[in-house]
């Protein structure tokens, strides 16, 4: 196996205070050992950053494919991002839900390769039907992903994918996350749900976090 399957946590909807106020919902994530540094979490070069990516913030999200929470907080986090033009986005797939979250995760990073990232987990994260192979498959052609090349290029580049799934899953276990969704908001880390309101005073705190500590 690739990594150890987690069960995932029922998340609830947390108010928007909860970032801020909660400190053991959102704690400073740069303190940790070096599996969890700044850079490492932020900034992984096998894994492309989309929204804007000279953003002022960094937003990591730890997410399934299979992770019902993912999908439905999907549409507001895109809104919340776009509206703000100004934050990176790091996708980072936690494939917790069972060998098919697996092989999404290792063909959507495939898809890299033809620069078509961003397209293949747009469509994997909306999909509104349950995924197997064929189901992945289908949705990424639909996406404009060259499904025959990204299967090549998964071969050839199986070591460098499963090394970054093997990072995402050491970073989320060192921050302490038990399921998906989970974000890092620059520094600030938070486990659960949000809405549109939500990410942007998310977004928010970030900025006053790193403002405070320049």
């Amino acid at each position: 196996m690739l990594m150890r399957y987690l069960r995932p946590a029922a998340m609830p909807l947390f108010v928007l205070a909860s970032l801020i106020a909660l400190p053991v919902r959102a704690q400073d994530a740069s303190q940790n050992t070096d599996v969890v540094s700044r850079d490492r979490v932020l900034r992984d070069p096998d894994i492309p950053a989309t929204g804007n990516p000279k953003g002022d913030i960094t937003v990591v999200e730890f997410f399934d494919y299979q992770c019902p929470y993912c999908k439905a907080i999907h549409p507001d986090f895109k809104k919340a991002v776009e509206e703000d033009g100004k934050v990176r986005v790091v996708s980072k797939n936690w494939p917790i839900f069972g060998d098919i979250s697996v092989y999404a995760a290792r063909l959507a990073l495939a898809a890299k390769y033809q620069n078509k990232y961003a397209e293949a987990h747009e469509a994997l994260i909306s999909a509104s039907t349950k995924l197997d192979e064929a189901r992945v498959q289908e949705l990424l052609a639909k996406a404009g992903v060259d499904v025959k090349r990204a299967q090549d290029d998964l071969q050839k580049n199986a070591k460098t994918i499963d090394a970054a799934l093997a990072r995402t899953n050491e970073q989320a276990e060192a921050l302490g996350f038990r399921g998906t969704p989970s974000f890092i908001f620059n520094t600030l880390r938070f486990s659960g749900v949000l809405d549109s309101d939500g990410f942007k005073e998310a977004f928010a705190a970030a900025r006053k976090a790193n403002t405070e500590k320049k």
